[in-house]
């Protein structure tokens, strides 16, 4: 008898390892094809400048005169890698920067009012009239009336910053001796470009 229970003991081992096969078969995991989804992420360009304070300058006849305090310009932005330079533009409406309101109205021309940008680097380290036009393609300011203030230029490590600035202005009444008393006041705008 010990060899019918070694030959069924074999055959029953055999059988329930083929059954543990198709029990495994019959569970095995069944799974559809993929789906695809197309994903589409942007970032969007931006370029923002601030200024602090106004500026509030009291003249004095036939000299030149400061604000009470410089403004604060802080530039940041975050382009795309086709931009090389970030151009910051101070430019008036005309080529009258302050009038006084009156009929006829008395004028301080741009030629009168200067800039210069700290730390220097766009308007060549000294003060420089409002009397220029804005780079080429930027579409901004007025020409006769504009001053570059800085040109940054820009590479993979800087497409994404920004820079903070102190523009120092003067008004320069040396040629206007005769000028009346009165308040004067004028729109500086300051506006960067991407290109």
């Amino acid at each position: 008898m010990t060899g019918i229970k070694r030959i069924f003991s074999c055959r029953l081992a055999t059988l329930l390892v083929l059954l543990s096969f198709t029990g495994a078969a019959a569970h095995a995991q069944f799974t559809s094809s993929p789906a695809t989804v197309a994903i589409t992420a942007t970032l969007g360009e931006t370029l923002t400048i601030t200024a602090t304070p106004t500026a509030s300058i009291t003249l004095s006849p036939g000299a030149t005169s400061t604000p009470s305090s410089n403004i604060t310009i802080v530039s940041t932005w975050n382009l795309g890698i086709n931009r090389a330079n970030v151009y910051l533009v101070g430019w008036f409406p005309t080529t009258t920067a302050l009038t006084d309101g009156n009929t006829p109205a008395n004028t301080i021309p741009t030629s009168n009012v200067l800039g210069q940008l700290t730390p220097a680097s766009g308007t060549g380290g000294g003060y420089s009239a409002f009397t220029g036009s804005a780079p080429t393609g930027t579409g901004v300011g007025v020409t006769g009336a504009s001053l570059t203030l800085y040109t940054q230029a820009l590479s993979a490590a800087t497409r994404v910053g920004g820079r903070t600035d102190t523009l120092n202005l003067e008004v320069n009444l040396a040629s206007q001796t005769t000028l009346p008393a009165g308040t004067y006041t004028g729109t500086l705008n300051l506006e960067a470009v991407a290109l």
